[in-house]
Parts: C-alpha cells; sequence; structure tokens
C-alpha cells in the first residue's frame, strides 16, 4: 500500500498578500490609466481645429470622449 502525505506549505511573501496585492495592482492600473486619459487629452488639445477635423472631432468632443 502506498502512503503520500499531503501538506500544504505555508505560503510567505508576496503570496500570502494576494487579496491585498490585487488591490495594489488595481490601484496602480487606475494610475495609469488617469496618466493615459491625461495624456490623450492634452495631446488633443494642442491640434488645431483643422486638425481636429480631419480626425472627426471638435473641441467639445476631446472631454466627452475621454470621460
Amino acid at each position: 500500500m502506498a502512503m503520500f502525505e499531503v501538506s500544504h506549505p505555508q505560503r510567505a511573501g508576496l503570496l500570502a498578500d494576494a487579496p491585498r496585492f490585487g488591490l495594489v495592482t488595481a490601484f496602480f492600473a487606475r494610475l495609469r490609466n488617469r496618466d493615459e486619459v491625461r495624456r490623450t487629452r492634452d495631446a488633443l488639445s494642442l491640434l488645431t481645429d483643422r486638425e481636429l477635423d480631419d480626425i472627426g472631432l471638435c473641441r467639445g468632443d476631446i472631454d466627452r470622449l475621454l470621460h
């Protein structure tokens, strides 16, 4: 008869904090997203009305699209 010992080692480090680590990851993802939206808004704001029209936008569309 074969005998197997089933044990689960104590998790340590980041794995022990997996739920909190997920929250931290989500927090930094939101920061990156907010920064990307800000950079996109800034880049679109630098375009002339003619350039915005070329891509099918007007000044009023910038904030509406990014919210």
